[in-house]
């Protein structure tokens, strides 16, 4: 296990349930059966705050808790973006992330392939968030 993955799970701070949120989903891995929940306060088309809730393994804490962090205060439209780039990140090649999202390298690296629906679950339950 990568000590640096277990030191991105355990910041915890979004780790809540938003009750005035404007978007909210719940989504479930059906290969481990991991849960994700999260909750959005969105105005202006920016997230204002981030929450979210989860029975998973470590690499899907891992995840949330960079995505809740960095999407504070983010274009949903960036957002969107981000999701289409993670959902292909395994499959094609020549798959980058931009800087805005060099924070997610620390996850996304083609050596964490066996754990891609673990790291994609916190990015699913988003998009259905957001089509909401």
């Amino acid at each position: 296990m990568d000590l640096e993955i277990l030191k991105i799970a355990s910041n915890t701070k979004y780790n809540k349930v938003i009750k005035d949120c404007t978007h909210s989903s719940k989504c479930k891995n059906p290969i481990c059966g991991d849960v994700m929940e999260v909750f959005l306060k969105i105005s202006n088309n920016k997230i204002r705050d981030f929450g979210y809730q989860c029975k998973s393994c470590v690499y899907c804490q891992a995840s949330v808790s960079l995505l809740s962090t960095s999407s504070i205060n983010k274009s949903t439209e960036s957002l969107a973006n981000l999701i289409k780039i993670v959902d292909v990140f395994f499959e094609e090649e020549n798959v980058k992330l931009s800087n805005e999202w060099s924070v997610f390298k620390k996850l996304f690296k083609k050596s964490n392939i066996s754990r891609k629906e673990c790291l994609k679950l916190p990015f699913n339950a988003l998009s259905k968030a957001l089509k909401k």
